[in-house]
């Protein structure tokens, strides 16, 4: 396999930030609920090169196991004319597109992570955003192990989430940091990551999302303390301005996962990517992915009327009354399950 294979043509992305760093010099003045996230980030901390098994083959032809009636193009014209072989290429693509996609996401939350250490006035953030940047250095690790052993194949950075990762890592408020990737780009990882934990008959690939889905519950648990006790202080007009960027942020990342990509490298016509975006299927998929990110903007008080009708219109507010708790604690139960 060539290098080709698995290196972008841009191997690097550079964003300006106009960050201030901020320390705190009381060291006493920590949140209870904070301190225990920042306890239990340090007592779970797992190795990947001993907690996975990758020993495990996996077949190129469908790398994830997963049923075909999941794939964007199941029933489509094109799918119906593949043979078994172009079949099997479409499914490696779009499962290397859509884990390269995580990875990419998972560098984000790493340089967020950092920046959060950087940036929150408070110690006990400080705290547990460093026990962040270790587990989003492994979740990097993971999946790029993952993709270049096992799928043998990377796709580069999706612009919707370069889009969306520039306007979070450029912005100076250390909020907004928060706001973009523990709220919105990892609730939307943990349902995509479920889907593929829960769906997926390869073991090794379920296996990687359940345990990054045990430490990504800490991550999005993170962003709800912190920010529900930050946006009360703010005016109408500032978290006017936040709902805005919400509504902005989920309309990229419903976008993110058309795959359009994959469509053009196996040698499908434009119009597969019609097809993809007005499917039944496609359709659900991408409205499942919000089942996180609305119930925590409700809870942390992004809650107006401009949002409510955004995601009346968008299909998504059923979503508000979720059980965050529940699935959080579902997580972590099914990561021990796996071990």
């Amino acid at each position: 396999m060539s290098r080709s294979a698995f290196q972008p043509e841009v191997d690097h992305l550079d964003v300006e930030s106009p960050a201030t760093t901020v320390f705190d010099f009381d060291y006493t003045d920590g949140r209870e609920q904070l301190l225990r996230l920042y306890d239990k980030g340090t007592r779970r901390q797992w190795i990947g090169s001993d907690r996975l098994a990758w020993s495990l083959d996996v077949d190129l032809e469908n790398p994830l196991g997963m049923p075909d009636e999941v794939n964007p193009l199941f029933g489509s014209p094109w799918w119906e004319k593949m043979t078994d072989r172009e079949r099997g290429n479409v499914r490696r693509n779009f499962e290397a597109w859509r884990f390269s996609q995580f990875m990419h996401g998972e560098q984000g939350a790493l340089v967020c992570a950092a920046k959060i250490v950087q940036t929150v006035p408070d110690i006990d953030s400080k705290f547990y955003a460093a026990t962040q940047v270790i587990d989003e250095a492994r979740h990097v690790e993971v999946y790029s192990r993952y993709l270049h052993e096992k799928v043998q194949l990377v796709y580069p950075l999706n612009r919707h989430l370069e889009s969306l990762l520039q306007d979070v890592i450029a912005d100076r408020r250390w909020d907004m940091t928060y706001l973009g990737m523990q709220v919105i780009v990892e609730g939307l990882a943990l349902a995509a990551f479920g889907v593929i934990r829960n769906m997926a008959t390869e073991p090794l690939a379920r296996a990687v999302n359940a345990y990054v889905m045990q430490d990504e519950a800490r991550h999005v648990m993170f962003g709800r303390l912190a920010l529900r006790d930050y946006y009360p202080q703010l005016t109408q007009a500032e978290r006017d301005e936040r709902e805005e960027f919400c509504i902005d942020a989920c309309h990229l990342m419903r976008d993110r996962f058309l795959g359009e990509e994959v469509w053009d490298r196996v040698g499908l016509p434009p119009e597969v990517g019609e097809y993809v975006e007005a499917s039944d299927m496609m359709r659900e998929f991408r409205n499942y992915l919000f089942t996180r990110i609305v119930p925590i903007l409700r809870e942390i008080g992004l809650w107006g009327p401009r949002i409510q009708a955004a995601f009346t219109e968008m299909g998504l507010i059923q979503f508000a009354d979720a059980d965050l708790d529940a699935e959080m604690a579902n997580d972590e139960r099914t990561a021990e399950e796996f071990d």
